[in-house]
């Protein structure tokens, strides 16, 4: 049976007393929009910038401070954001082998690991209750399977994960909305320059 993972989520949330730090990974600022629209009356957020896969340079720097402007520019709650170095070779290192394995497959899946990863162990070790991604927002991503990596790390490094699909009730559509009212920049390819074929506009 399909799991409803934006409704695990919602079964959460209304358990929830306080306001739980969460550390959310970001891929951009434009998926990070509506997902924080819909956390911030739940969650304490602080954005973790943490995307080694974005090239080139310029790329990954030009999505960042669109991301910062988002946060700044937002005043419907006060978003932290946490940044971290730019390495490009920790992405490179675990795509050997996958270089020309299509967009999806199991290049991406590695690269999801490797980032919801890295946040949650950065949520362990700094007082965040949970972790999650803004990932699933986007309908070129396979929830499914985000959702099973993040429940897979929470049991490994025993950190709450936040389950969800961000797409449902047209997540997506209120993101480009979103983007549009801030004059977000979106771009056309998800980061790597492996799959760097335009697929969403």
């Amino acid at each position: 049976m399909k799991i409803n993972y934006q409704k695990k989520l919602e079964e959460l949330i209304s358990t929830l007393e306080n306001k739980p730090k969460l550390l959310l990974h970001s891929c951009c600022g434009p998926c990070s929009t509506w997902v924080i629209s819909f956390l911030k009356d739940y969650f304490d957020i602080t954005i973790y910038y943490y995307n080694p896969n974005i090239e080139p340079l310029e790329e990954y720097l030009h999505r960042k401070r669109e991301q910062i402007k988002f946060l700044q520019e937002y005043k419907q709650a006060k978003i932290n954001f946490l940044d971290c170095d730019y390495n490009n070779n920790e992405f490179k290192d675990i795509a050997k082998g996958l270089e020309n394995i299509p967009e999806g497959g199991a290049r991406c899946h590695k690269c999801f690991y490797l980032r919801m990863y890295k946040t949650a162990q950065v949520a362990a070790s700094n007082g965040f209750s949970y972790f999650g991604t803004t990932l699933t927002v986007s309908p070129h991503k396979n929830s499914e399977i985000i959702n099973k990596i993040g429940e897979h790390i929470m049991k490994e490094l025993n950190i709450n994960f936040i389950y969800g699909d961000f797409k449902k009730n047209d997540g997506y559509k209120k993101s480009i909305e979103y983007s549009r009212e801030y004059h977000l920049y979106r771009q056309n390819y998800c980061g790597c320059l492996y799959g760097k074929e335009p697929i969403w506009k």
